[in-house]
């Protein structure tokens, strides 16, 4: 399986610039510290939202629920054994967060 791996920031939030599939996006994480978890939006080169707030669950097709023809053609996943990602999880290596081209 080919995926491409997205670097989040040691940073309760964060945004940073990514390209996907050819075109470029925004992408930001945040650490909710009163639920214990983590989230993603992406936008797109401007600024636009195109998902806002998603939970980031482990092994789950992230953006499955969310039809939109601005987004990458593929899959936004987190990646691990663990039954539930913890705020240090994406530093020390235990999760990581890719998306997987269609």
């Amino acid at each position: 399986m080919d995926y491409i791996i997205i670097e989040v920031p040691d940073m309760n939030d964060s945004t940073s610039r990514i390209t996907l599939r050819g075109k470029q996006y925004q992408i930001r994480f945040t650490w909710n510290d009163t639920g214990g978890f983590w989230t993603f939006g992406l936008s797109d080169a401007l600024g636009a939202p195109l998902l806002i707030g998603v939970r980031i669950v482990p092994q789950f097709p992230l953006n499955l629920f969310y039809g939109t023809q601005e987004l990458p053609v593929g899959v936004f996943a987190a990646l691990t054994e663990k039954e539930s990602i913890e705020r240090a999880d994406f530093q020390n290596g235990t999760v990581q967060f890719v998306f997987i081209p269609a």
